[in-house]
């Protein structure tokens, strides 16, 4: 190596040997890794943009995914034979004759027309449901009525003071001395 030293090499490295015949402490001021830790804030704002990295990665995939999904999977599932499981599920082949097209039509129909016989059955039921409900709450409401008209009786008739007794009747009558 030359004598000379760049201007680089010059300032990063320290200027002492590290290792001294006398085991004196290193100089630290010039040290490759200083030991000072950045502060709460700059690591808080490194934190927040560490998450916001990430989260705005996740919503561009997730965008990525929805859009692209399906031929992803087939790009995957054809570059890889062994993850076939991630390809979509092919869609039948239409024929073009139409024998082979309305025996379909039907049977899609027919299913059609069994989920809406199911839902229908459903909706009965729940509108029945309902009616033994409102049922249930009027005869519910007429109980209370009638126990509100029972109680009002009951309190007036404790709030009412007992009936005094009149002057002829409050009379005792003498006692009875015993006949010799």
């Amino acid at each position: 190596m030359s004598s000379t030293r760049s201007e680089f090499s010059a300032s990063r490295r320290p200027t002492k040997p590290s290792v001294s015949p006398t085991l004196q402490p290193a100089d630290f001021k010039d040290d490759w890794f200083p030991s000072e830790r950045p502060s709460l804030a700059n690591r808080a704002s490194r934190a927040l943009a560490r998450f916001l990295i990430t989260l705005c990665i996740g919503v561009a995939g997730t965008l990525a995914w929805q859009s692209y999904g399906d031929a992803a999977r087939e790009r995957l599932a054809s570059a890889f034979p062994q993850l076939g499981w991630l390809a979509p599920p092919a869609a039948p082949v239409a024929r073009t004759a139409p024998d082979v097209i309305a025996p379909t039509a039907t049977a899609a129909s027919s299913a059609d027309q069994q989920q809406l016989n199911t839902m229908s059955l459903g909706l009965a039921a729940v509108r029945q449901s309902v009616d033994q409900l409102a049922a249930g709450q009027e005869q519910m409401t007429r109980d209370i009525t009638k126990l509100q008209t029972t109680a009002q009786g009951i309190l007036d008739n404790i709030a009412a003071p007992p009936p005094r007794p009149s002057g002829a009747a409050a009379r005792k009558p003498a006692p009875l001395t015993p006949a010799h």
